[in-house]
């Protein structure tokens, strides 16, 4: 299972918003120049995180983008999902159950592919942006990596 780049951009674009001041509204090229990221493709991502209500903006002189709530209020599953749809491990379907499959186990699969998308929808649940932000900070601990990866 991958983060698509727009999830990563996302994700990357709410923690500087978080970072610098919740309720300053900042620039796209100011968010832009801050994560290195591409002005024209963060300004498509923001309206999408704009749509999602996740983001404010503001017009004109001194306008920018905020956060639309609380960082400790917005998980990082929610960002993901504001610009990549559903997480999960595919769009394969829904299993039979009870034995009942017709194609020779692949329900089997099908049931694994569908827990797993769970896995990581819960795994980037138990993140907020508040969390992230301590991290990102050096207040928090980073989560530990799987030994076997």
């Amino acid at each position: 299972m991958r983060v698509s780049t727009r999830g990563d951009y996302a994700s990357r674009a709410l923690l500087s918003l978080a970072l610098h001041g919740e309720n300053t509204p900042t620039s796209v090229r100011e968010i832009a120049e801050r994560t290195a990221l591409p002005q024209p493709y963060l300004e498509q991502i923001l309206l999408a995180l704009k749509g999602a209500g996740l983001v404010r903006s503001k017009r004109g002189v001194g306008g920018g983008y905020v956060l639309a709530r609380d960082p400790a209020d917005i998980k990082l599953s929610e960002i993901v999902r504001a610009v990549d749809g559903p997480i999960a491990a595919g769009d394969f379907g829904e299993p039979h159950s009870d034995g009942a499959c017709d194609h020779e186990g692949q329900c089997v699969l099908l049931a694994i592919w569908a827990a797993s998308g769970s896995q990581m929808r819960r795994f980037l649940d138990s993140f907020s942006l508040a969390q992230i932000t301590e991290m990102a900070q050096g207040k928090a601990s980073w989560p530990a990596g799987d030994p076997d990866t």
